[in-house]
């Protein structure tokens, strides 16, 4: 080490933020004996103690020593707790006393963390407020946490246990003032960390209470830096399947891991929520988060509010809350309540009846009995959760089993309490690995298809074809869910193509025949057997719609089959039901791994702690040593920790080795902003020693550019939170701004289509397309939509119409060769709707036509122009009198025509799709046009011709190409395609 002082490093990952000690101050305690009241009042809470890290330095005379509890100043704020001037001795809430040395401050400033309200805290500590007692009471653990102005979460854990308080003045006992009993005080643990580890922050405080218990009264302040300072310690793992566990005795403390870097940590019971509610009412309080009410839990039991909340936001994830988030109010708190935004809160069961009756529009849910109710009414008048979507999470949280003793019956009893523990959280993790699957199912199937409304290029949101698409039972609930911030977030992260579970199961549990599908047709149009005559899909059993996408419980196995077996077990006792309940859901499973911290250094002093952290980076290079090459994503957790080690031990170089090992082998979870902080630190000697090694050169240089593209990227942030939404234009649009609100609407993307279109609305008149015009085109357009999505075929059409098609154009009633009726053109075909008694009758499909033309017949003295079709292999030709719409139809079946024979030359269904989005537009365009010029700017729309179709393809290649793929399929314009990575997908069942 160098010379001077010397702080160990802190980690800049630890697991404590600060430990709290809050009670009743001595002064109070004795005034409570002076007072004759036989009622024990109760008293103001106030903060005792603080400690918070760094706790170990090395001074300047090289005496090694634990640093004072408040000896942290980097990044605090000062808190002073004055002490009384007037005495000489303080005394001890335990009736003892210590006497102050000479010469020392009667005021101590204490640096305490800067996002720590000290003020609010004791209120916390005690949210029922704090009391004497006359008898020992049990020890009580509640969770608490705390928000910031910019909605960093904060979380903390409080353990209130009893100690018994004796008489300060044997005088006043003497005197008959008060007669001699036995009291105990209430006093308050709570650590603080910046991560939610309920469990194992409860466990520690579980052991500190074990050795406050067997520790002199005059050595509790010591005990808690001691127990504090320990925590400091210990390195959070990194995101994965490697878990760290450390000795507290007499229990060994787990820290689990976040499964990935986007996974919240879970480190509670997520199935909590479903012992206390129904699964009809658990849904209910869903639906109320999603659409940002106002709502307040109430419990008997303070642990329940943060537990159950917690659990309802993981539930929802990854959606986010963001609005105020207060899960435990004390009763000195309750004005809160009167906020007029939406909020989460929790209070005592016995203020229910207070705040229902002086607040107004509150959605008050009781934890004890499981009741959803509202401040006004004893229902909740507000719009459900969509039922396709509720009905498969009804069917698969039937299904699982929540309760331990029953799936524990053939195990016997163990001896060891580490043991049986480890057993219980191993139980607990599958069960919450199953909730998690099908509340993201939930989640997926309720917003599944907003991809499809999402214009990325402008960042728009086009909610009113969103909404369409949406069942009519279901409008209301996304009307209001629309409008919310939690919904603006995650449309902000779709719109950042951000790869979260929400895109990896929506992607997971789409058919195979959809993804397919999506390449060859429209995302607007649903497959005709799944329209009904009100124009929206029929359900699969049990009533999932095909644009939610129902999730395949099984991929091997048929939808119905499944989904019916899983509705029979909803009569099944829940003993008794053996179907895993998010099977289809899970990924494989990954083998967790624990790597176990040293012992703790006896004394805590800067060399033993030194050598502790020694100790640790010799077992993690054990580990490293130990592992094979192909568990590349352990070995990068191992060299994670190892270099968090090497960091606060102030092995830069050790340090950077290791992350740059960890970066060649998984570079998800390489901690820049730490390596960042480590580089910005490093001395210049060290520096210049780092320049000689490459590797090590390599990784400074690549965090100094990265770096510089985060500054640059400073200025794209706001554009990257900005979310629109589409409205038609106000003024006159030249090309450009053409262009970007044709994309916004999400009719189109291709510029080139784009340009076409603007052509033909712009023939005759200057280049500018007016406000009116644009509304009559989009107008037209999503009525010519809705039309087609209203076509109720009967089951003798729909048996000879394959899977997918849709109509996408609907003539009026016309007479044909083949007798009265409407032409239908979907993506393959054109038949007729015979008039009277419908029936089918097939005109052709596009690649059999031969001749498409324009013809006239007399009648009277008038022409009457017709539509002639030639087929191969039929010797009639097909004629319909189209009136006025002959020639708009004659200009799409070409277009279909021609683009159904170079999409089977080049073995590229997009030319297909192409072909029928310029047949709509000319639709569009004739309509919004009502002009004689109308068609002629219709043609401008004909990209594909069929004479002049050149095949660029080698012959062997067309004979043995099955499938050509558009990489630019979703871009504006075509690119560059620099590298093309194809993988082999395997689909077998994940059960």
């Amino acid at each position: 080490m160098g010379p001077g002082s010397e702080v160990m490093a802190e980690l800049p990952s630890g697991l404590l933020e600060a430990c709290v000690v809050v009670g009743a101050s001595s002064e109070k305690l004795r005034d409570i004996y002076q007072n004759k009241s036989s009622e024990l009042p109760l008293l103001e809470a106030e903060v005792l103690q603080i400690h918070a890290p760094p706790f170990i330095s090395k001074e300047t005379n090289s005496r090694q020593v634990m640093a004072p509890a408040f000896s942290r100043v980097q990044k605090r704020r000062s808190f002073i707790k004055k002490k009384r001037h007037d005495r000489g001795t303080d005394p001890l809430p335990n009736g003892d006393s210590v006497t102050r040395p000479e010469g020392t401050s009667t005021t101590e400033d204490i640096s305490v963390p800067k996002d720590l309200d000290l003020i609010a805290l004791p209120q916390l500590c005690f949210p029922g407020g704090l009391q004497l007692a006359g008898d020992q009471r049990d020890d009580s653990y509640h969770y608490l946490v705390f928000t910031d102005l910019f909605g960093n979460r904060t979380h903390g854990v409080v353990v209130q246990y009893y100690r018994a308080v004796q008489s300060f003045h044997e005088s006043l006992v003497q005197n008959g003032s008060r007669p001699k009993t036995r009291l105990y005080a209430a006093f308050a643990v709570c650590i603080i960390s910046k991560f939610p580890f309920y469990h194992a922050l409860r466990d520690s405080l579980s052991c500190l209470l074990v050795q406050l218990r067997t520790s002199r009264q005059g050595d509790f302040e010591e005990t808690v830096k001691e127990f504090s300072a320990k925590l400091s310690l210990v390195p959070l793992p990194p995101p994965g399947s490697l878990h760290v566990s450390f000795s507290l005795r007499p229990l060994q403390v787990l820290l689990p891991s976040r499964e990935d870097p986007d996974s919240p940590l879970v480190d509670m019971d997520l199935h909590l929520p479903l012992l206390c509610f129904s699964h009809t009412a658990l849904l209910q309080v869903l639906s109320c988060l999603l659409q940002e009410q106002r709502m307040v839990f109430f419990s008997s039991d303070w642990s329940k509010l943060t537990l159950i909340a917690e659990s309802l936001l993981l539930y929802l994830q990854p959606l986010s809350w963001q609005h105020p988030y207060v899960p435990v109010l004390a009763r000195g708190m309750l004005d809160f309540l009167m906020a007029p935004t939406a909020f989460l809160m929790g209070c005592h069961i016995s203020h229910l009846e207070d705040v229902a009756a002086e607040t107004e529009d509150l959605i008050l849910v009781n934890i004890d009995d499981g009741i959803v109710q509202s401040s006004w009414s004893d229902t909740v008048d507000l719009p459900s959760i969509p039922a396709a979507a509720a009905e498969s999470f009804l069917s698969r949280a039937e299904c699982l089993q929540i309760h331990y003793d029953l799936d524990s019956c053939h195990t016997g009893a163990t001896t060891d309490v580490n043991a049986a523990r480890s057993q219980r959280r191993d139980w607990q993790r599958r069960l919450n690995t199953q909730i998690q699957n099908i509340a993201l199912e939930l989640v997926v199937n309720t917003f599944r298809g907003v991809q499809d409304f999402l214009n990325h290029e402008h960042r728009v949101f086009n909610s009113e074809e969103f909404l369409r698409t949406r069942e009519p039972a279901d409008q209301l609930f996304y009307k209001k869910v629309l409008e919310t911030h939690i919904f603006h977030t995650f449309l902000r992260d779709r719109l950042n193509r951000k790869l979260d579970a929400f895109s990896r199961m929506e992607q997971k549990t789409l058919n195979l025949s959809h993804r397919n599908r999506a390449m060859t047709e429209s995302p607007r149009r649903p497959p005709l057997p799944k329209v009904t005559r009100s124009g929206f899909r029929t359900h699969t059993s049990p009533k999932l719609s095909k644009r939610l996408g129902a999730s395949l419980p099984n991929l091997d196995q048929p939808l119905n089959d499944t989904m019916a077996s899983l509705v029979l077990n909803r009569h099944r006792p829940q003993s008794v039901r053996k179907m895993t309940p998010d099977v289809g859901l899970k990924s494989p499973p990954k083998v967790v791994r624990v790597f176990r911290l040293p012992e703790f250094p006896p004394p805590l002093s800067y060399h033993y702690v030194k050598n502790y952290y020694s100790d640790m980076a010799a077992a993690l290079g054990k580990a490293l040593n130990a592992t094979p090459p192909d568990e590349s994503a352990l070995l990068a957790r191992y060299h994670y920790l190892r270099g968090l080690v090497n960091t606060v031990s102030n092995r830069h170089l050790d340090a950077l080795e290791d992350f740059q090992s960890l970066y060649k082998t998984d570079a998800e979870i390489f901690p820049s902003q730490m390596v960042k902080s480590l580089v910005d630190s490093m001395p210049n000697v060290e520096r210049i020693q780092a320049e000689k090694r490459p590797e090590i050169k390599g990784l400074i240089s690549r965090v100094i550019r990265d770096q510089e593209r985060e500054r640059e990227g400073q200025e794209n942030r706001s554009e990257e939170a900005a979310v629109k939404h589409f409205q038609l234009p106000k003024k006159y649009l030249h090309l450009e701004e053409f262009v970007k609100c044709v994309q916004e609407s999400g009719i189109v993307k291709d510029q080139g289509t784009i340009l076409r279109l603007f052509d033909a609305l712009t023939v005759g008149h200057q280049k500018q397309v007016g406000p009116d015009l644009f509304k009559d085109f989009y107008t037209i357009w999503k009525e010519t939509e809705a039309e087609a999505q209203e076509v109720c075929l009967p089951a003798s059409v729909l048996e000879r119409i394959e899977t997918g098609e849709s109509v996408f154009k609907l003539s009026s009633s016309v007479k044909t060769s083949h007798g009265v009726g409407k032409i239908a053109m979907t993506q393959r075909r054109l038949f007729l709707l015979t008039d009277g008694r419908p029936g089918y009758v097939e005109v052709a499909q596009y690649r059999d036509l031969e001749e498409v033309k324009v013809s006239s017949a007399p009648f009277l003295l008038l022409k009457i122009p017709s539509l002639k079709l030639r087929v191969k292999g039929k010797k009639e030709t097909f004629e319909a009198n189209l009136k006025t719409e002959t020639e708009l139809w004659n200009l799409m079946i070409k277009e279909m025509w021609a683009g159904r024979f170079i999409a089977d030359q080049h073995k590229d269904p997009q030319y297909m799709q192409q072909a029928l989005t310029n047949a709509l537009l000319m639709d569009a365009v004739v309509g919004c046009l009502q002009s004689s010029k109308a068609v002629y700017a219709a043609s401008k729309l004909a990209h594909f011709d069929r004479e002049e179709v050149q095949l660029t393809l080698p012959k062997t290649t067309t004979e043995t190409l099955k499938h050509k793929i558009n990489p630019s399929l979703e871009l504006a314009a075509p690119q560059t395609i620099e590298v093309l990575y194809y993988t082999l997908e395997l689909h077998a069942s994940s059960d």
